[in-house]
């Protein structure tokens, strides 16, 4: 099974929002197509950063049919309250040409239970054998994937290729000790935006899912390159990456926290979308003290980023 679409720089990307507080999925296409161009390798939809809580599955099916009709090389959130409605996201993957899936652990109902979760994920990752597929670990959805269990799907599920964490940095060692680092078919992915350098130059992750670089694409894209060398033993590149990763961080912290949307739908206004101004729940906003620091560290950073980079040329 082909695991090449979970490496690279891949965004999450977030659902803009029409003035009535529906999907503008004119606008997600759009937002999905420029991230590519510039050099990501896929769109994740819907993670937790497109908001798959608050949409309907019709709404969120929609969207990704858009992407793949658009040509958008789309990895699909299976995120669901219960089974049922994962396997038939999965399966819709499949139909309209989807690349890849994100299998979310079941949540709120048995969300504990290493055999509840067992036959969540073995039901998914049957409704689309031909999708490759990575299981997505986070605290926020309160079960943890250990080794025993991914390596017993993975023995009748040839089509789950890897793991994706969002767990931090102990837990990106842990995947990296246990389950990714012994065969080259099975990737890592690092999840949380403060662990880039952390996952591929400790922990030998070959791609990772990005919130900040729906805001700041070229500068995560940077981020990256950095660490791919650096990955490869080049000291300059190693340096110049943990540089580039510090002076991120408080950016990319916003990802760790319950506020990562709005946080990230705010940059994206700040750097020219406006379609990411709103929310589809309308008490969702930032309070004044949470903007006025976004945007001074967002101003911090643009002017840091530009002395910086001048220096290498």
């Amino acid at each position: 099974m082909d695991n090449s679409i979970f490496t690279g720089c891949i965004p999450a990307l977030m659902t803009p929002a029409t003035s009535d507080r529906t999907p503008d999925f004119d606008a997600l296409v759009k937002k999905g197509r420029e991230l590519v161009d510039l050099g990501m390798s896929a769109v994740v939809y819907c993670g937790s950063m497109g908001d798959w809580p608050l949409l309907t599955d019709e709404e969120r099916q929609e969207g990704v049919k858009r992407l793949a009709d658009a040509g958008v090389p789309v990895i699909v959130g299976t995120g669901a309250v219960n089974t049922k409605s994962a396997v038939s996201h999965a399966t819709h993957a499949a139909k309209v040409g989807a690349k890849g899936l994100m299998v979310i652990p079941r949540v709120l109902s048995r969300g504990v239970s290493p055999t509840a979760q067992k036959a969540h994920f073995k039901a998914v990752l049957s409704a689309a054998p031909d999708l490759p597929a990575v299981i997505y670990n986070s605290p926020y959805y309160g079960f943890a994937t250990r080794a025993d269990l991914f390596f017993a799907l993975r023995a009748e599920h040839p089509n789950l290729v890897g793991f994706k964490e969002f767990g931090g940095a102990a837990d990106l060692r842990y995947a990296a000790e246990n389950i990714t680092s012994g065969s080259e078919d099975v990737v890592l992915m690092a999840g949380v935006d403060t662990n880039v350098f952390h996952g591929y130059v400790n922990c030998g992750a070959t791609g990772t899912i990005t919130g900040i670089g729906n805001a700041l694409p070229r500068e995560v894209l940077h981020l990256i390159e950095l660490c791919q060398k650096a990955a490869q033993g080049d000291a300059k590149a190693r340096v110049k990456a943990k540089e580039l990763d510090e002076a991120l961080y408080v950016l990319a912290s916003f990802d760790e926290g319950p506020d990562l949307v709005l946080y990230y739908k705010h940059l994206m206004v700040l750097s020219g979308d406006a379609e990411y101004r709103l929310h589809f729940n309308e008490t969702d906003a930032l309070t004044p003290a949470q903007q006025g620091y976004v945007e001074a560290q967002y101003r911090l950073f643009r002017g840091w980023y530009s002395e910086w980079s001048e220096t290498l040329g």
